[in-house]
């Protein structure tokens, strides 16, 4: 099983004596591995009874590898070579841990951004099949990548049809569409799996299958794991964990997400959404903050930080003060975290499974499609970046440092700050570059998603967790628009729609959001990144 291990030092460790225990004498592990919806109280308990599919998600999804390995075969033997794969949140953010971990090629396709549609579409497409994952059916920019591919690989003479995989729930919208379109194959998904849960489901094996990677393995370890994590043992890693994330007292609900060599690429992206859409509810929950090489926060000592760190097995591990460590093969740690998520999500008296603020972005984003108004002038220009802001918080700033100081001087003691990129996360990936420099100017976590798939993500726990964030956003114009096939809005007036929407509904929660909006891409990043280095204290 690859070491499955867990270690934990201070708050992490405490939280560990005071509730595994008492998690052992509830019998929780046997329950959830019998998929007892009565875990998380009496209203959890109708959304639990259909949830829990991913329990056993391995096992079940045993009898789909022949079936994904035969068409992967075929369509090499038609000389397909490239799968994409369009679909958001859970069902993207676990395919992209999957193949990079492989190494496999897997392009992922979780943007409604027109250039990084349309760099997805420049790619061999003479070569490549569309895998189409929405549990709904009804995912706007799911459906608005599909037709974006089917026009490009009928316009290029191939049959559309053939190049289309859809992986979707049984009965949906979708499921009956793409069987009446003749598409290449439909995999039906458990229902009875939300989407952050989904990754050892047809959800994370058709993609990966299809591109290439050893699906059966990570089905192997999974299935290893699940036999430990169900035992009432105060040994049980998923109890550990699981106290780690929701049980320190008083409770640190910023979790610093630290890779340090684990071997498992991109995990913590993962890992943010399972954990931030669970729990971030109810003015509760968990707050991941993924960070790179550069972590600042991991040397704040603040009272409501707790550090996680994701090493190899081999790893010789020493511990700081308030940390715990977690090691183990892919397969073993997808189903850890879930049943650790699970686990926290009964510590802190939520239910894990709903997601009751996500739909609110989506209606504004809606309304402002169907509306169309005028996008406000902004507050100020400067240079290559418009300012504007909700509230009168911004004191008069006219340039870009001066706006986000103020921004920063909005923070509360126990605050966090959120980056909202609404670009292209391949093309910008250097925006990334923000968070470290903002998280060492506010002397606060500083969490960055890319918009906007984050919306399926953190976007929960943005509305539902407590109100202590502040936000930037990020957006710009493309050079070139794309067109949505028998659609009235272009990519780019659906991205700019979800990004105003975001923005009204946490204006309305009474957060701050900062918009600052690139008038050019490559002059105002360099600028935007210019801005915030100083703040820092850094040279650039």
């Amino acid at each position: 099983m690859g070491a499955l291990s867990i270690q934990a030092s201070g708050a992490a460790r405490a939280a560990i004596e005071q509730h595994v225990p008492v998690l052992v004498e509830d019998k929780v592990a046997s329950r959830l591995a019998a998929k007892d919806h009565t875990l998380w109280g009496r209203e959890a308990e109708q959304e639990a009874e259909i949830r829990l599919g991913w329990v056993d998600a391995a096992g079940v999804s045993r009898p789909l590898v022949d079936e994904i390995l035969r068409l992967r075969d075929e369509l090499r033997a038609e000389g397909v070579s490239r799968i994409v794969l369009a679909g958001m949140g859970g069902s993207s953010l676990a395919p992209e841990v999957i193949s990079n971990t492989a190494g496999v090629e897997l392009t992922v396709l979780d943007s409604t951004d027109p250039q990084q549609v349309r760099a997805a579409l420049a790619e061999r497409l003479a070569e490549t099949a569309l895998v189409v994952s929405s549990k709904s059916g009804s995912t706007v920019e799911t459906d608005s990548q599909r037709r974006i591919f089917e026009q490009a690989f009928t316009e290029a003479g191939l049959d559309a049809a053939s190049r289309i995989i859809v992986v979707t729930d049984p009965g949906s919208p979708m499921d009956a569409s793409a069987r009446e379109a003749g598409y290449r194959a439909v995999f039906n998904a458990d229902p009875n799996v939300g989407g952050r849960y989904s990754a050892l489901t047809a959800f994370g094996l058709v993609p990966t299958g299809l591109a290439g990677v050893d699906i059966e393995t990570l089905l192997d370890d999974a299935e290893e794991a699940a036999e430990i994590l169900a035992d009432d043992d105060p040994d049980n890693i998923a109890l550990a964990l699981g106290a780690v994330l929701g049980g320190t007292d008083p409770l640190r609900d910023k979790i610093v997400l630290l890779d340090e060599a684990s071997g498992i690429v991109g995990f913590a992206d993962w890992a943010e959404q399972l954990i931030a859409e669970s729990t971030g509810k109810l003015g509760t929950g968990v707050l991941p903050v993924v960070v790179g090489e550069s972590a600042p926060e991991a040397s704040f000592d603040a009272p409501d930080v707790l550090v996680i760190r994701l090493v190899s097995a081999e790893a010789e591990v020493d511990l700081g003060g308030n940390e715990a460590a977690v090691s183990g093969t892919l397969g073993s740690q997808l189903l850890l975290w879930e049943a650790a998520t699970a686990v926290a999500g009964r510590l802190l008296g939520i239910n894990p499974f709903d997601q009751p603020d996500v739909e609110a972005a989506k209606k504004a984003a809606r309304g402002l499609l169907d509306a169309q108004p005028k996008t406000p002038a902004p507050l100020a220009v400067d240079h290559a970046v418009e300012i504007r802001a909700n509230g009168d918080w911004l004191g008069g700033a006219e340039t870009v440092e001066g706006a986000v100081r103020a921004l920063l001087a909005t923070l509360d003691a126990n605050g966090y700050v959120s980056v909202q990129a609404y670009l292209d996360r391949f093309g910008q990936a250097e925006l990334e570059n923000l968070r470290p420099e903002l998280a060492t100017a506010a002397r606060r976590p500083v969490t960055f998603g890319w918009g906007p798939r984050f919306l399926h993500s953190t976007g929960q726990f943005h509305k539902g967790g407590p109100a202590v964030g502040v936000y930037l956003q990020i957006t710009a114009d493309a050079a070139e628009d794309l067109a949505i096939p028998e659609r009235p809005f272009t990519f780019g007036e659906l991205i700019a729609a979800q990004a105003a929407g975001d923005a009204q509904v946490l204006a309305d929660h009474g957060r701050p959001v900062l918009r600052l909006h690139l008038r050019d891409r490559e002059a105002g990043t360099a600028q935007l990144l210019q801005a915030v280095s100083a703040l820092s204290g850094g040279k650039r």
